[in-house]
């Protein structure tokens, strides 16, 4: 048996800890090459220990100094920041990057990792959002693979798996609906930070969570649907599914419904995509008990209570740089909401703001794209400022 040897960034965060235990769990089957972890050195010291990678990035100098402290017998090389995230996505050995950074910071690494022939799968959905065209075009000059890690992705994947997707009528994504599925509009004038964070589903970073809690985080996968499958807009449904057990789904155009259902556990997408097109034994897991779940609710999503999801369809609707102000926009007033600047409404308002203001670019190169990010995240703040 070939192992697979893998590049991690994001190795301090859930996805990257979820796959570094698949991998402490077949060790036969995989090695890990390098990681670049965050701000938690110690949990990346710990990671160093077990996994022995070649390469190792920190966030900046600082981080990368604790880390060679706390692992003095290292042998390994210790990089940091911007450069450090590419050297590792690039690392000599490693044939498949798994791409978990929070943010537009790991679009430039993950195309790194394309054009040194890696393939990517892909947990970090701002990449596609911001860069959709750009990273399809790159993949198919490189001759990769990008395979969807996410959980909602993974599940229209498998759906996919053998068939012909000619044939596909349209997939529908499912979100949880967050915290907040049943509060009235007027009651999320004064939602507080606890409240938003306390998804009734899922276990996520902060950044995440919010999003999940305003419905962005659906309408960023929306986006990244779009270049995951090459799937116009109007075939891209989403339903409300607040026991988070059917994934996704795919409807063939001869009315067949596919979907893929379990538990709310991330090892399950990532353990697919690690051993694909073969799948690993997750005897530790509990088999999904529908009897125990009982009944399946599904529910249209509300777009007045939740326009951040409308406008991901009009960011997508435009396209150029538009998903890419919407997603730099959206980076800053989540941040400027958890530490207290904005109320959480404030959120959608600012962005409407922002993509209203936008001097859209069709067809963008990197260069434009870079500078809609940027150029968002400044009309953000505006926005924030105001309100503070």
């Amino acid at each position: 048996m070939v192992k697979r040897a893998l590049s991690i960034l994001g190795s301090t965060g859930s996805i990257g800890t979820t796959t570094l235990a698949l991998v402490d769990r077949f060790r036969d089957r995989f090695d890990v090459v390098s990681i670049a972890g965050g701000r938690n050195i110690d949990l990346l010291a710990e990671q160093v220990r077990s996994f022995e990678p070649a390469v190792v990035a920190a966030g900046d100098e600082a981080g990368a100094e604790k880390l060679r402290a706390l692992v003095p017998d290292f042998g390994g090389e210790i990089v940091c920041g911007v450069e450090g995230l590419d050297r590792v996505a690039t690392a000599d050995g490693a044939d498949l990057l798994i791409s978990a950074l929070v943010g537009a910071l790991g679009l430039r690494p993950t195309l790194c990792a394309i054009d040194a022939g890696k393939d990517v799968a892909l947990a970090n959905k701002e990449v596609l959002v911001v860069a959709g065209e750009l990273v399809r075009k790159s993949a198919q000059k490189a001759g990769v693979n990008v395979f969807p890690l996410d959980s909602e992705h993974n599940a229209i994947f498998q759906a996919m798996h053998g068939q012909n997707r000619s044939e596909v009528k349209r997939i529908i994504l499912t979100a949880s609906g967050g915290p907040f599925l049943h509060t009235p509009r007027a009651e999320l004038e004064t939602v507080t930070l606890a409240q938003a964070l306390k998804h009734p589903t899922w276990k996520m970073g902060d950044k995440i969570t919010i999003d999940s809690s305003t419905l962005m985080n659906k309408g960023l996968e929306v986006i990244e649907a779009f270049w995951f499958f090459d799937m116009p807009t109007d075939r891209i449904d989403v339903v409300v599914h607040p026991q988070s057990i059917v994934h996704s789904m795919v409807e063939y155009i001869d009315g067949s419904v596919i979907a893929q259902l379990g538990i709310p556990d991330m090892s399950v997408p990532i353990s697919y995509i690690l051993g694909y097109p073969e799948r690993l034994p997750l005897s530790h897991l509990p088999s999904l008990d529908l009897v125990a779940a009982g009944t399946l609710e599904f529910h249209a999503p509300d777009t007045d209570r939740f326009p951040c999801l409308r406008l991901a369809y009009e960011a997508l609707g435009v396209c150029g740089t538009a998903p890419a102000v919407l997603n730099g926009a959206n980076e800053v007033v989540v941040a400027s909401f958890l530490d207290g600047e904005i109320a959480y409404l404030d959120i959608p308002r600012i962005l409407e703001d922002v993509l209203a203001d936008h001097p859209r670019v069709d067809a963008p190169d990197l260069a434009q794209l870079i500078e809609a990010d940027r150029w968002s995240r400044e009309r953000a703040r505006s926005g924030v400022a105001a309100r503070v």
